[in-house]
């Protein structure tokens, strides 16, 4: 697979906004039935169609869904409706349900299959989204989970446009064994196949174990949210149970831990509806593929180019002697307009 985006494709980000339009799904289902060959759909038929739908919707249920409020979190579709555009987000395989037998899973559901997937526009930009769903089975990821991921991020490396990944998991849903696994090495292999291709953002927004760690750390970029998101390889118990050792969630995989001691994370956020605010603001400055060119911002049309007297007083004639980059950096570039990636590793 060659997986480059013909340029041909995201050229222009006009002939993507029909895609906001887009009929709602009930009067789709209603115009599609309508239609049928063998004659229109009951009504009832419909009806709990759309109830199965609205009942998904509510993902792990009123309690869990209130219990993750009451920490202060945002659900999987809130966080995506902070992130897109108003009206833009078109999900996908929602009705999706796993097939595992093993420990009377046979007798068990997880709505959703614990990730919502689909794809939207930022900033008029089109782009692939999976957000997990820490209310539906903490998170975890089963076959027909990591089945969702993927073919979202399949639509991305065809279609050439961004995919970004909200995580907020415990890991793989270990009673499915090695399908569980198999679908976190779909997605590992999946990073590989978009890197380079297109930008690949992950947000940390809860305790992510395991897997849930690798594929962020495979992405271009990570964002952390404080206090909610933690990034680790294995959790606190499991380290108490092994070595004896007690460590908080926070200390072990927190955002000081990364961005200032492992640097797996380069921006930090407070809240959810920050992380969103710097994704946005992240892809501002990145093309959406590989053969497509940088965002221009035609506003900045003024001459911006020439003598910077105030570099004078920055740069010291010593060349011993230290100075602040970060002034430099305002001082030549258009508007001081400047993000800075991992402020803190190796400063």
């Amino acid at each position: 697979m060659d997986g480059r985006a013909g340029k041909e494709t995201c050229q222009s980000f006009d002939k993507w906004r029909p895609r906001a339009h887009i009929q709602p799904l009930d009067t789709a289902i209603t115009a599609a039935h309508a239609a049928a060959p063998g004659g229109p759909v009951s009504s009832s038929k419909i009806d709990r169609l759309l109830a199965e739908r609205e009942r998904l919707y509510k993902g792990g249920g009123d309690e869990r869904v209130a219990k993750h409020h009451a920490q202060g979190k945002h659900t999987a579709r809130e966080r995506l409706s902070m992130l897109l555009d108003p009206d833009t987000f078109q999900e996908t395989h929602l009705f999706m349900k796993h097939r595992c037998t093993n420990f009377g899973l046979q007798d068990k559901e997880f709505p959703g299959e614990g990730v919502v997937t689909g794809s939207g526009l930022l900033q008029g930009r089109p782009v692939y989204v999976a957000s997990q769903d820490f209310t539906v089975a903490g998170g975890a990821v089963g076959e027909a989970t990591a089945r969702k991921i993927q073919s979202v991020m399949d639509d991305a490396l065809k279609t050439g446009d961004p995919f970004i990944f909200i995580n907020d998991s415990g890991g793989a849903r270990i009673q499915e064994g090695v399908d569980s696994l198999a679908g976190y090495g779909g997605i590992f292999y999946r990073n590989v196949l978009l890197s380079g291709v297109v930008p690949q953002i992950s947000i940390i927004s809860g305790p992510c174990a395991g897997g849930a760690a690798y594929s962020p750390a495979l992405t271009d970029f990570i964002i952390q949210v404080r206090r909610e998101g933690q990034m680790f390889i294995t959790g606190p118990q499991v380290i108490k149970q092994v070595t004896g050792e007690e460590v908080s969630a926070e200390d072990l995989g927190g955002v000081y831990s990364h961005t200032h001691y492992s640097g797996v994370v380069h921006l930090e956020a407070s809240s959810g509806a920050e992380a969103a605010e710097i994704t946005r603001r992240l892809l501002s400055f990145l093309p959406s593929n590989n053969t497509d060119e940088a965002p221009v911002y035609p506003d900045l049309h003024e001459d911006v180019v020439g003598p910077v007297p105030a570099l004078n007083d920055v740069v010291p004639e010593d060349p011993r002697q230290p100075y602040d980059m970060h002034t430099v950096l305002r001082l030549v570039l258009d508007g001081a307009d400047f993000m800075e990636i991992q402020e803190h590793w190796a400063p």
